[in-house]
């Protein structure tokens, strides 16, 4: 009784991140017995932004490491994000705010999407970017979308 609890108390300490949709992928490198490496297309929802979706392509590893859970990705990652519908900010949030992550090895390394609001231009800017522990990556892509009225 007192592991289901202990199991509980850890899953709910655990915090809540947003998790993608696999919209499809692509073979990379065949392998014979193990699975293959891929690119892999992912979509989000903005949980703050109501009517902004994103697109994530992003590298992922196969191989006997993939099939068994302990391959590091590579760092490569492209997003694409569009107004979907009416704008809806939903609550307040901080430039660099993380609306994304996901991990892309077995420790320390991560993918993730940060939001930031040019208010100059009436702009959202979507950054998605790999870091680690120790030594994150420069490869980065970003995509923007203007605020702009919705006609139903």
């Amino acid at each position: 009784m007192k592991l289901k609890y202990s199991i509980l108390i850890i899953l709910l300490l655990i915090p809540f991140t947003l998790k993608a949709e696999e919209i499809g992928s692509v073979d990379t490198k065949f392998n014979l017995l193990t699975p293959n490496h891929k690119i892999i297309i992912e979509a989000f929802d903005d949980p703050k932004i109501e009517g902004v979706a994103c697109h994530i392509s992003r590298a992922k590893t196969g191989g006997l490491k993939g099939a068994v859970g302990i391959a590091e990705d590579t760092s490569d990652a492209s997003i694409a994000c569009r107004q979907i519908g009416k704008i809806n900010i939903k609550e307040k949030f901080e430039d660099g705010e993380r609306v994304f992550k996901e991990s892309t090895s077995i420790l320390f390394k991560k993918i993730q999407v940060v939001r930031f609001l040019d208010k100059k231009r009436n702009t959202l800017i979507y950054l998605v970017y790999s870091d680690k522990l120790v030594d994150g990556s420069p490869k980065n892509s970003i995509s923007t979308v203007p605020i702009l009225p919705w006609k139903d």
